[in-house]
């Protein structure tokens, strides 16, 4: 289960890489050493000890990696003064969505402790983070897996329960080394660098949200996905355990009568069950997910939308069962309208189909409640149906 979010901080939260590789283009300058900005990029992701001993070997210097430090320190400041860190767009707004569900999140940058401080006030986020690790705290830089560990034993968590985002190669590395979940965040800034190991890689964090981050962790570790929550319900995507209560869900009378596809063996019916869970959510993206209790964990209904095909048409067609002990408290419209909104918003679909049997009296008031309008008729398993629409607005 994904219980934290561990931020790197240069290229991913601030855009400093630029500013970086420009102090140490500018502290070269100044032992009369010319550099293409690109010998710079070399070392991101890396503590600046690393990198100026490099230096001082690479062209000889007669100073000490230390004099070297300093230098590159004085230009971070000057540069610092004259332009300031901005900020990734979009990130702030992430890393307060994540907090607010309840995500620890940490930041493992190989910057100094300084500098992490100074750009956690600098945004008003400290708040939002259980602490920083800093490459001064670790003995090996990235791309070691070092400073990912330690923050997920700062943390009190196992590197299976955390998820990285990073923008460098020797990020991605150490996450990887880590045995860590890894996003790749594809900043030009930062370079041309090769993310070709993180397990998803974004370009930007404009639709980048909790849901967003546990579903890529889902599919990574292959735990079922949480699609969403609402007052009352988690509604996520099913699983093996799941099967014997679906079944008995799916048997109710009440139910069972606008099943048209449900198998009279149990065992058949399981089989056919687990196929799908296997394949269409792996395969789409969705699929009718289940809907949970949140306060107990039960499962009480059903609900999503399915690809299919009518009149030789492909339409988003919504699906939703409920317990009948469950009926007549508000909770279908509660969860199918969270589910519409999600599918509108998330999934960027344009318009949702319902078909309803002409005798479903409570469903036909529902698609009206979630405004849905009538649009035709058709007939489907031998039964007169009326077909409903919504569009995103």
């Amino acid at each position: 289960m994904l219980k934290a979010v561990i931020f790197d901080m240069d290229g991913v939260i601030i855009d400093s890489e630029p500013m970086h590789a420009k102090a140490a283009v500018m502290a070269l300058k100044k032992y009369n050493i010319d550099i293409p900005i690109e010998y710079a990029y070399r070392f991101i992701g890396t503590k600046m000890a690393y990198m100026c001993s490099r230096m001082v070997e690479d062209f000889n210097m007669d100073i000490s990696p230390d004099e070297l430090v300093d230098a590159n320190n004085e230009m971070k400041r000057l540069l610092l003064e004259k332009e300031g860190y901005p900020a990734i767009p979009y990130v702030i707004e992430l890393i307060r969505d994540l907090h607010n569900h309840g995500l620890k999140l940490i930041i493992a940058s190989s910057s100094s402790s300084a500098t992490i401080e100074y750009v956690m006030d600098s945004f008003n986020i400290k708040e939002y983070f259980s602490a920083y690790i800093s490459g001064d705290m670790v003995t090996r830089p990235k791309p070691a897996p070092d400073i990912f560990l330690l923050a997920a034993e700062r943390l009190g968590l196992v590197p299976s329960e955390c998820i990285v985002i990073e923008d460098s190669y020797n990020g991605v590395t150490a996450a990887k080394a880590a045995k860590m979940a890894c996003i790749g965040f594809f900043n030009p800034n930062s370079g041309q660098q090769d993310l070709s190991c993180a397990d998803y890689i974004i370009e930007g964090f404009e639709e980048v949200d909790y849901d967003f981050i546990n579903q890529v962790y889902c599919q990574i570790y292959k735990e079922a996905a949480i699609i969403l929550t609402t007052q009352n319900f988690i509604i996520r995507e099913l699983e093996d355990r799941d099967l014997d209560a679906l079944c008995l869900l799916r048997s109710q009378p009440e139910i069972r009568r606008y099943l048209t596809d449900m198998e009279e063996d149990p065992d058949i019916e399981k089989e056919k069950l687990r196929a799908y869970i296997k394949n269409v959510y792996s395969y789409y993206g969705f699929g009718l997910w289940g809907v949970f209790l949140k306060e107990n964990g039960r499962l009480i209904g059903q609900c999503g939308i399915e690809y299919k095909m009518l009149d030789g048409k492909p339409i988003y067609e919504l699906g939703y069962m409920l317990s009948k002990a469950w009926q007549g408290m508000g909770y279908a419209l509660e969860f199918t309208s969270a589910v519409l909104d999600y599918c509108f918003r998330e999934l960027t679909i344009r318009k949702i189909t319902a078909i309803i049997d002409k005798d479903n009296d409570s469903s036909i008031r529902l698609a009206q409640r979630l405004g849905m309008k009538k649009v035709s008729e058709c007939i489907r398993s031998n039964k007169a149906c009326d077909i409903y629409e919504i569009c995103k607005q």
